[in-house]
């Protein structure tokens, strides 16, 4: 039993991790960013056009729950999809909401900021 529950988990970090790389090479940006702890997330701040300095927010509590909400809330207006949609990518359903947009034919359209 616990074979088949780390080979899930290996499957679904696998598609996880091809879905934020389509989503990084969608947007002008090298996929393998993706891969590196934080600076996947300045590559993140850089897609969606906020201020790199919100990394810092990110590791303050409370502020990173409402700076995470409105990444993801960006990342997917940037892909054409609705800030509900965004609302879905960051609860426990990030595991569908992300390989769609990075998996599916959403174009990258950068923001007006």
């Amino acid at each position: 039993m616990g074979a088949i529950m780390v080979l899930v988990f290996l499957a679904v970090l696998v598609m996880l991790i091809a879905a934020t790389w389509r989503i990084h090479t969608k947007a002008g940006k090298p996929g393998w960013t993706c891969l590196v702890p934080i600076y996947n997330l300045i590559v993140m701040l850089e897609i969606i056009k906020r201020p790199v300095w919100w990394i810092v927010l990110l590791f303050v509590p409370i502020a990173n729950l409402v700076v995470a909400f409105i990444m993801a809330m960006d990342i997917a207006e940037c892909f054409g999809k609705s800030r509900g949609w965004g609302f879905f990518m960051l609860t426990i359903l990030a595991i569908i909401g992300y390989p769609i947009i990075g998996l599916s034919d959403a174009k990258y359209t950068a923001p007006a900021r």
